[in-house]
């Protein structure tokens, strides 16, 4: 089996429901930011949720940009480390469920990471996540002949904040480049950014074929305030360049081609996805003949269905006919 893309990043389980703010001060946590916390206050926090109506899906962002494209009709492959555990065999389960080939084995000796995300009625989402086993993904764990299967290897951010994820992030992108599979890059949050900007731009400026980034990460990583020049600046180095601007729509760069894409006008309900939704239909397209400006109409169409409903993954899949309308095919 060949592969349109072979994402690599953190396995994470997401749970996810709704929540009022007077239950987000009861467990004393900071509204609409992602906190890491330590497996004993996920497990208090987890029991306060018993008894609540949840969603429980295999996630982490890569993860769900992976679940998007073989949603719209596409091949893909995912390799992220989960432990031996219920958890871990519920994330493997669901992601071959949906067609995704998992080809790294279950770690020993930590469990399954999870994030909890409470979703309050303005559509914030507040995360709480332990990472668990999903920090020890090594370079052993980067399969070699699966990933020079893909047209595309799509790598994670997130992944560059630790010394054994960014070993093996830097790994999967040395094989990609030996079989001349085309290498994207997300950058994941501006907090990478500042962790990890003069890496971003090493890579930007080498392996990296293209870079996803939203507005805050494109100006954390080039100073840059104008969305249009700060997209430019990337473009200058990166190949391609895929720039979301919330519901203002996204920017593509191809060719020192400037493409603007418009939003798709939704009531939001949970943004958990939207940027990752949004990369899928850029890579469905780009791996199904379609043109940058086809593939990005097809990614805001995407990303604003996944916006205006819980969680990250469509309730409501695109038909093959509804994935060539969207684009404008």
């Amino acid at each position: 089996m060949t592969y349109d893309v072979f994402g690599v990043g953190n396995a994470i389980v997401d749970i996810q429901l709704q929540v009022d703010d007077a239950f987000l001060h009861h467990i004393d946590v900071a509204k609409g930011l992602m906190t890491l916390v330590e497996a004993e206050q996920q497990l208090r926090v987890l029991k306060a949720l018993a008894g609540r109506a949840t969603n429980r899906c295999s996630g982490g962002s890569a993860c769900n940009t992976i679940v998007g494209i073989a949603d719209l009709g596409g091949t893909a492959a995912y390799a992220g480390k989960t432990a031996d555990d219920d958890l871990g065999s519920f994330y493997v389960d669901d992601l071959r469920r949906v067609g995704v080939a998992v080809p790294v084995a279950a770690g020993t000796g930590a469990t399954t990471a999870t994030s909890v995300i409470l979703i309050t009625p303005d559509a914030q989402r507040t995360m709480l996540t332990h990472l668990g086993i999903s920090t020890t993904l090594s370079p052993g764990d980067m399969p070699e002949a699966e990933i020079a299967k893909a047209e595309y290897l799509y790598v994670e951010g997130y992944l560059f904040t630790g010394d054994s994820t960014r070993a093996a992030a830097l790994r999967a992108i040395d094989i990609a480049k030996k079989h001349k599979v085309k290498v994207a890059l997300t950058i994941s949050d501006p907090f990478v950014v500042s962790l990890q900007r003069d890496l971003f731009w090493e890579l930007i400026k080498g392996p990296v074929d293209l870079l996803f980034a939203n507005l805050e990460e494109a100006r954390s990583l080039t100073g840059q305030h104008d969305p249009i020049e700060a997209a430019r600046a990337i473009h200058q180095h990166a190949t391609n360049v895929a720039l979301t601007l919330g519901a203002e729509g996204s920017l593509l760069m191809h060719g020192e081609q400037l493409y603007p894409i418009e939003g798709v006008g939704v009531t939001p309900v949970d943004t958990t996805g939207a940027g990752d939704m949004y990369a899928a239909g850029v890579l469905y397209g780009l791996t199904h003949g379609m043109t940058w400006k086809q593939s990005g109409q097809l990614a805001s169409h995407a990303a604003g269905r996944v916006v205006s409903q819980m969680g990250a993954r469509l309730d409501q899949k695109f038909t093959p006919a509804e994935v060539r309308h969207l684009a404008g095919v």
